[in-house]
Parts: structure tokens; C-alpha cells; sequence
């Protein structure tokens, strides 16, 4: 039997109730968590958030994953979390009543995780330096690397061929709804991001999505980038 899929109306229902709106937002940076740490986040009793999550993976917003023991849940695709940003970003330009309020303050603003790519003014800062250099070009939905953007993305240790074999959208501007500019999301984002872990030059900070940029990040931003902010 074919699976239905959910409504605009329902996924509208699903992300407005507001513990399911922390819940989502918790996850926003693509790691998996438990539903005891998502009801602390959403702030409500576990039973209740065990609801709430139910909702959310039978409207596909959710996956679920079981280790032993334990259940993690992680955002259902990058989609999802695409949807959750553009949200924030309608939200922003709404009335203050309105607009996105978070925990980290402006560490979160410098610097974050959008789903599984960089946000924050270092995010746009990374897409302002690649697309001035003429390493990569962007247009409204889309984006290529360029042959030179090739060559020193290869030697940054990120392949564009192996990020282009996702089955995702390989590069493409997603809006920055707190610097109301485009940074670099899709499959070649993820890399950069994943590649700046390994480097030790940014690092996730506890309880928030916002991170930390390194002694050692400074250095290679500024160097590898001409990234250079005040954190």
C-alpha cells in the first residue's frame, strides 16, 4: 500500500505546536538525541514529549533509530532541516513578537551548525571567500565549483567529485536567517564542515548549536580563507 503523504497543513500543525518546535530545533544541527534529552529540551515531562515524537516521526519529520537500550532521534533529512532555517528566516523580518530568540547568544551567531553545514557569520564568510576567489559560483538555487575551486578544495582535502556522488543537491545558497545572507549548504557544505571537525578549527559547544572556532581554526581561516572574526 502506497504511503500517503502528509499535508501542508499537517507539517504546518506538526513544526507550529511549540514543544515540537524546540524538539526540531534541538536537532537542527544533525546529531541524534534521546527523548529524554529532547523532552529537557522541549520542556516538557517525557511522557508528553514521547507524544510529540510520535507525531513527528509518523509525519516523517523525524527518523528514529534504536541502539540496545536506547532510541535516537535525528531530523528525517536535510530538507527538513532546510525547512526549519527558511522558517526562521520568514520569522526574522516578522514582527519582534515574532522573531527567532536562542540560547548561545552571539557565540551562535558567529558560528553554527546549520543541519550539517556551517552558519553564522563564519558560514557566510566561508561562501564570501570561495565565491570572490572564483572557486565557486552561485547562482539563486544552485552552485558549481569552478576548475580552480577544484584544485583548492582538493588541496584544503575536500574532493568535489566524492562530495557530487550524494544522492543530495550538490551545492546550493541556503539564506542565513540571522545574517540575512546566503551560505554554502548541500553536499559539498557538509564537506567543508566535516573537513573544519577533522582539522580541529571549530568545535561543538554543549547544550547549544552554536561553535566554537579554535586557536588553531584562527589561524587556518585566516590563512587557507582570509577568514578572520572576532569571537
Amino acid at each position: 500500500m502506497e504511503a500517503v503523504q502528509p499535508s501542508l497543513a499537517e507539517v504546518a500543525a506538526l513544526v507550529g505546536n511549540p514543544a515540537r518546535a524546540n524538539v526540531l530545533m534541538a536537532l537542527l544541527d544533525g546529531r541524534a538525541l534521546t527523548a529524554t534529552e529532547l523532552a529537557y529540551a522541549a520542556g516538557v515531562a517525557p511522557q508528553t514529549a514521547s507524544g510529540h515524537l510520535a507525531k513527528l516521526t509518523k509525519g516523517r519529520l523525524l527518523a528514529l533509530t534504536k541502539q540496545g537500550r536506547h532510541s535516537y532521534y535525528r531530523l528525517a533529512s536535510p530538507l527538513i532541516g532546510r525547512m526549519l532555517e527558511s522558517i526562521m528566516a520568514v520569522a526574522a523580518d516578522g514582527p519582534p513578537r515574532y522573531q527567532p530568540r536562542w540560547r548561545g547568544g552571539d557565540a551562535l551567531r558567529t558560528a553554527r551548525t546549520c543541519y550539517d553545514h556551517l552558519a553564522g557569520r563564519l558560514g557566510v564568510a566561508l561562501a564570501d571567500a570561495l565565491v570572490a576567489r572564483d572557486h565557486v559560483v552561485l547562482s539563486e538555487d544552485g552552485g558549481i565549483v569552478t576548475p580552480a575551486g577544484e584544485e583548492f578544495l582538493g588541496g584544503f582535502g575536500v574532493s568535489p567529485h566524492e562530495a557530487g556522488k550524494s544522492h543530495r543537491v550538490f551545492c546550493r545558497p541556503c539564506l542565513d536567517w540571522s545574517e540575512r545572507r546566503t551560505h554554502l549548504a548541500g553536499s559539498l557544505g557538509a564537506a567543508l564542515a566535516a573537513r573544519c571537525f577533522e582539522l580541529d578549527w571549530i568545535a561543538r559547544l554543549r547544550d547549544t548549536r552554536a561553535i566554537g572556532i579554535t586557536s588553531r581554526g584562527k589561524d587556518g581561516f585566516s590563512e587557507a580563507f582570509g577568514i578572520s572574526l572576532t569571537v
